[in-house]
């Protein structure tokens, strides 16, 4: 414990070099960095230290499907987020700049970034993933001379080397008076499955459009099959400014019968929209957003941590698009191919819920929009209803690697999603919804489990050979989690169906009545019926507390608790400390509580800004499950807030001594606030 502790203090003060206030995040330091996503839930773009670069993009729900390993994976798009900028003839790097700063803008969704060159210049940027237009980003540049300077910028498209047949040109369209020049590259995905099409152009700030003779002539050089260039030389003189800025579109045959016109359209409508209309709309959305927010007064590393964890989550979902998140949202194609897992529905849910139903209704009806294939799925395995896949991509279909026994084993998730269509409905009461989009899972997810299970000599029922949440212990019987789950769903299938006036099927509430929840002889709860005090990857009994409400004896709770955090393996995901926390804070016991919050994502945390990793040995950026969990901690454990059929309540908040308040802003249908004052 004490080597826990230490760790966490000696990351913490690592990553108050980053502080700045409560919005923003600022850093100097690029020796040990971690990018983070400017996202808008269609594309994301993941941070770089390099000048005027963006590591890469990811497009959201495009997926290209590997013939050699049969396993879908989303797309790294075209990258239009990278610049060369030329000051009197010497490229801008990393090694010829100072004074580096970044700063990430939570509230409007903007990373900046500044340099100086030498004594000549002095460069600022802002990245953004335009809200407003979906399959946007926009570079915001300002360049100061200190001294007359000759700058040369190229602008680029760079088509990952994976990509099929690109074509590249440029083109100068032409209406009336006005014209546009439009860069464009389009390829085949590495795999064939998809058309891309990206295109960009600069943007002049301050430049009389009528007056056309102002404008920097464009050079447009084809520097390979995989890059793109167009290029622009300006003298600068001395103690003056050039603000201009880069734009870039990308559409694919996933989303557009004609995504190479559609490329063209949205650039158009960018370069011909102000510099001040287009992020005004973009930050509006953001303001919207963030009605639904966190305030902790008195501690603001944890509250900056907070806010960054629920920025991630809203960049990542949008309420238009009925999409779901990937564990590690648009920043990363790898580790997880860009599936959804139940990491969508039992860590990122809840917090959305609460603070945004518009994205929690799309992560729902992402389910919903592919309830046929999970009931083809269920028949193909020789069961009834709907089978969700453990790994889900644009099909539906299951998505896991066959190597991986999670695919046929890990049945849990169907469970998960009928806990979370319900939970929907108990936030916003919305008939309609429940009748068209809500009922027609739950009933499906219900008739599944009774086909599932296996009845006793004795009238209990089991549910036999599955992976439970606990990976490390494949095809077991009777797990804890999985049965309670499932008597979840039941339960709540039985509620919608009365909801609107149905009878449901008598078999869902016995079956519920009668799973097996298996307890060692001093009434600890056993995980199955195997199990012998192994380690454990992460929570999978203390889930039948919370959220499950399965277990619900304080004596038993703080059993449960007090055999199974020591058995938390190192190596597994840190959010099963999110679920001892808010356990111990729904207790009482609040130094435990703040003790197991801290722990649940501080050895996540990477340089400079505090992106969160799935585990503490690695620096894939940036990991929203572990964001859920982290969120759940404060609104479900402090805050106290839970869901019930009468909507959402209050109970017993707690608060750390380490904070003066927290504040709940935005919560449920009614946007309510919440405060808990120490």
């Amino acid at each position: 414990m004490k080597k826990i502790l230490l760790l966490i203090v000696l990351i913490s003060s690592l990553h108050l070099t980053a502080q700045n206030d409560g919005w923003r995040i600022s850093t100097n330091d690029r020796s040990d960095y971690t990018g983070i996503a400017i996202a808008n839930g269609r594309i994301g773009m993941l941070s770089s230290s390099k000048p005027l670069k963006i590591k890469h993009i990811v497009l959201n729900n495009v997926y290209d499907v590997d013939p050699n390993l049969k396993v879908s994976q989303i797309l790294h798009g075209m990258n239009f987020g990278s610049l060369d900028l030329y000051i009197d003839g010497e490229k801008i790097t990393e090694s010829n700049i100072t004074n580096w700063q970044q700063t990430m803008d939570m509230k409007n969704a903007a990373l900046t970034t500044s340099f100086d060159f030498q004594n000549k210049a002095t460069v600022s940027y802002t990245v953004y993933a335009l809200r407003n237009i979906q399959y946007t980003g926009y570079m915001d540049i300002s360049i100061e001379a200190s001294k007359e300077i000759d700058i040369k910028v190229t602008g680029k498209i760079l088509v990952p080397k994976e990509y099929q047949t690109p074509k590249n040109k440029f083109q100068i369209l032409k209406d009336l008076e006005t014209t546009m020049p439009i860069l464009q590259s389009v390829a085949k995905s590495p795999f064939g499955k998809h058309l891309v099409s990206t295109s960009g152009t600069f943007i002049w700030h301050h430049i009389n459009s009528s007056r056309e003779r102002q404008r920097p002539e464009l050079s447009h050089q084809i520097v390979s099959d995989y890059e793109n260039t167009l290029s622009f030389n300006y003298k600068i003189k001395k103690n003056q400014n050039l603000n201009f800025a880069w734009t870039g579109a990308q559409c694919t045959t996933k989303n557009f019968a004609d995504p190479k016109s559609e490329s063209e359209r949205m650039v158009i409508f960018n370069l011909l929209n102000s510099r001040d209309v287009l992020l005004a709309g973009h930050k509006a959305l953001w303001e919207k957003l963030w009605q639904g927010d966190i305030i902790i007064e008195g501690d603001l590393q944890s509250q900056q941590d907070v806010r960054l964890a629920l920025y991630h989550l809203y960049a990542f979902g949008r309420g238009d698009s009925d999409l779901s998140i990937a564990p590690m949202g648009l920043s990363l194609q790898t580790p997880y191919n860009g599936h959804i897992f139940w990491d969508t529905e039992l860590w990122m849910f809840p917090p959305l819920l609460l603070l945004n139903q518009d994205i929690a209704r799309s992560l729902a009806n992402y389910r919903s929009n592919r309830l046929e294939p999970a009931k083809k799925r269920a028949i193909n395995y020789g069961y009834k209803g709907a089978m969700f896949p453990w790994e889900s991509d644009d099909t539906g279909e299951e998505a896991t690697p066959p190597f991986a026994l999670t695919g046929p084993f890990e049945h849990h998730i169907t469970a998960d999603i009928g806990i979370a269509f319900w939970n929907y409905y108990r936030v916003t009461k919305n008939n309609k919804w429940l009748k068209e989009k809500g009922y027609p899972v739950l009933k499906e997810v219900a008739d599944f489990w009774v086909s599932r299970v296996t009845k006793n000599n004795d009238g209990s029922y089991s549910i036999n050979n599955v992976v439970g949440a606990n990976e490390f212990a494949p095809n077991v019987n009777d797990n804890a989690f999985t049965n309670g789950a499932a008597k979840t769903a039941l339960q709540y299938a039985t509620k919608a169906a009365k909801e609107l006036s149905i009878s449901p099927n008598s078999k869902w509430e016995e079956v519920a009545t009668h799973l097996k929840i298996l307890k060692f002889p001093d009434g600890t709860t056993k995980e199955h019926a195997e199990y012998n005090g192994d380690r454990i990857k992460q929570a999978d009994v203390n889930l039948l507390s919370y959220p499950l409400n399965i277990v619900s004896d304080k004596e038993t709770i703080l059993k449960d608790l007090k055999y199974y955090e020591p058995k938390l393996a190192k190596e597994g995901p840190a959010m099963g400390k999110s679920i001892f926390s808010i356990l111990y804070a729904r207790q009482g016991d609040v130094d435990n509580a703040y003790r197991l919050f801290k722990e649940s994502y501080v050895p996540n945390q990477q340089a400079p800004f505090g992106a969160l990793s799935e585990v503490a040995i690695s620096n894939f950026s940036y990991f929203a499950t572990g964001a859920g969990g982290m969120l759940q901690s404060v609104l479900f454990g402090f805050g106290g807030l839970e869901f019930t059929d009468e909507g959402i309540i209050q109970k017993n908040p707690i608060l750390p001594k380490q904070w003066k308040s927290l504040t709940i802003k935005g919560v449920g249908v009614n946007n309510k606030t919440y405060r808990v004052d120490r």
